[in-house]
């Protein structure tokens, strides 16, 4: 068993050294001609939503460029920081049954660019380098793409975040064949972060715009699936250069941001996780060379990740199995809220309302 760990794991970090060789960067100092617009749904987001929005405002390359903010029903004062900065700042609606929140205010805001020709969907924690858009949206008319997914660079300062943030960009560059990925018709060979999302119109709305994943927890992934199914094509991209990101702040939300949807992981991918990168250091002392060897390719295709997308590598990569085995308590715990109906976030529960019923030919009055 131990020698068949070490193989799968050497077998992966191989994998992964060859997507960082792979990986698209939206090139800089681009130029589009077409009209973008930059969509920044927004709830409760006054203390981070500044420098956000001062980087949106300040994208050159893209002279004909909208930036939009919705207040999704904040009670912070995010709307007034907004407007202060000279956004333009439209009032969101609730999300109707069967709705959530965010692809219902992404959802809001498509409909009010109906003019333009690529959308570019951010959220309030990412900052963006002057040329952000207009080299996201040049590398997604260069590769033909319906949606690019453009993955900033994750800022992680407090421990929580520095043992778990980098295992998003890890995860897929390990297991996702980006080139493959890219060429495939198949809806479940596909991938996309929210914080920094390229679509094109015409695309996205042959995917049915986000009312196609009104009710999905993980939208992201769900909208490129469904631009995957229309017949369009998606990618994912390195940003670090010219995106950043910190998601989280503290513990608390650390939590309660990957509790609201780590239930949608397959309990099986959860314990491969932790049979090939947690339970190495366990079997050293019985098999200490092919032990330690799991260990350090494990190490190792961390190290690769943050080197190919900006992150820290030392000493973070020497706690992987660590991060690991958090990652699958914060999944088990999802489990176990999400089944006790106690999963919330900013307020809503992460899980959309039935729509209505209806007991006779005409609805309830």
């Amino acid at each position: 068993m131990e020698t068949v760990i070490a193989a799968v794991v050497a077998a992966l970090t191989a994998h992964t050294a060859v997507n960082a060789l792979l990986l698209r960067r939206p090139p800089r100092d681009a130029t589009v001609a077409e009209k973008v617009a930059v969509l920044l749904p927004a709830r409760d987001e006054a203390e981070r939503i500044e420098p956000c929005l001062r980087a949106l405002l300040a994208q050159r390359g893209v002279p004909d460029l909208l930036v939009i903010v919705l207040d999704d029903g904040s009670t912070d004062g995010t709307a007034g920081v907004a407007e202060a900065l000279g956004a333009t700042v439209v009032t969101g609606t609730p999300p109707p049954p069967g709705w959530l929140g965010k692809p219902h205010a992404c959802q809001q805001l498509a409909d009010l660019a109906a003019d333009a020709t690529a959308l570019a969907f951010v959220d309030a924690d990412v900052v963006l380098a002057p040329d952000a858009v207009a080299g996201a949206v040049s590398e997604l008319r260069a590769g033909g793409f319906g949606l690019l997914s453009v993955y900033p660079r994750m800022v992680a300062e407090t421990v929580g975040e520095r043992l778990v943030q980098p295992l998003l960009q890890w995860s897929w560059l390990t297991f996702l064949p980006l080139r493959a990925m890219e060429r495939s018709p198949r809806p479940s060979l596909a991938a996309a972060g929210g914080q920094f999302l390229v679509a094109d119109r015409a695309a996205y709305a042959r995917a049915g715009c986000h009312a196609a994943v009104r009710g999905e927890v993980v939208e992201d992934v769900a909208l490129a699936r469904a631009v995957r199914r229309s017949g369009g094509r998606i990618a994912l991209a390195d940003g670090s250069r010219v995106a950043a990101c910190r998601m989280y702040r503290s513990w608390r939300e650390l939590d309660a941001g990957y509790t609201k949807s780590l239930w949608t992981i397959s309990p099986a991918v959860v314990l491969l996780l932790l049979i090939l990168y947690a339970l190495p250091p366990a079997l050293a002392p019985m098999a200490p060379v092919v032990g330690l060897s799991a260990y350090a390719l494990g190490v190792a295709g961390r190290v690769v990740a943050a080197r190919a997308t900006g992150g820290r590598a030392w000493p973070d990569a020497l706690a992987h199995p660590i991060s690991i085995a958090l990652l699958g308590w914060l999944a088990l715990r999802s489990v176990y809220l999400k089944r006790r109906a106690r999963l919330a976030w900013r307020g809503r529960p992460p899980s959309p309302p039935p729509p209505p019923s209806f007991a006779g030919p005409l609805p309830p009055s």
